[in-house]
């Protein structure tokens, strides 16, 4: 499992030109799906998304979590992460798990990590226009 993991002072995702999720201040995160990965990976994962310390506290250092600062997260599957550039030019994608397995853990991350804090989403399997102001910037990858 990889995430993408933006600090935002805003995001959305649009699909067919209709908003179908927004947040202001929170997470924006990319989320793929590899071949092997279980329910395993997904609890430790969204665990350590909403407790993971990068919005500054009051002494601008980043010590504080999207739940201590009452952010959201915004969640898009994306199997591009598993995109491997290894051999040519065109990536293989014979590592993401297959689009009824990855649907039901993006379903089951996102359901988890509603457990913590609120959750907005995008569209699985669905052409989506994703836009966001990064805060900082902060970029983390995160990986099990």
């Amino acid at each position: 499992m990889k995430l993408v993991v933006q600090r935002v002072t805003k995001a959305s995702v649009t699909v067919d030109n209709k908003v179908v999720g927004k947040i202001d201040k929170g997470l924006m995160v990319l989320f793929g799906v590899g071949e092997n990965d279980t329910k395993k990976e997904a609890d430790y994962l969204a665990n350590k998304l909403v407790n993971l310390r990068i919005f500054e506290d009051e002494n601008d250092k980043m010590n504080l979590s999207v739940q201590d600062v009452r952010g959201k997260l915004l969640i898009v599957s994306q199997f591009t992460l598993y995109g491997d550039t290894s051999s040519g030019n065109r990536p293989s994608f014979i590592t993401a798990a297959k689009p009824e397995i990855a649907d039901e853990l993006y379903e089951y991350f996102c359901n988890k990590c509603k457990e913590k804090v609120p959750v907005e989403k995008g569209m699985f399997r669905h052409h989506m226009d994703v836009e966001l102001i990064n805060d900082g910037p902060v970029t983390i990858i995160m990986e099990r």
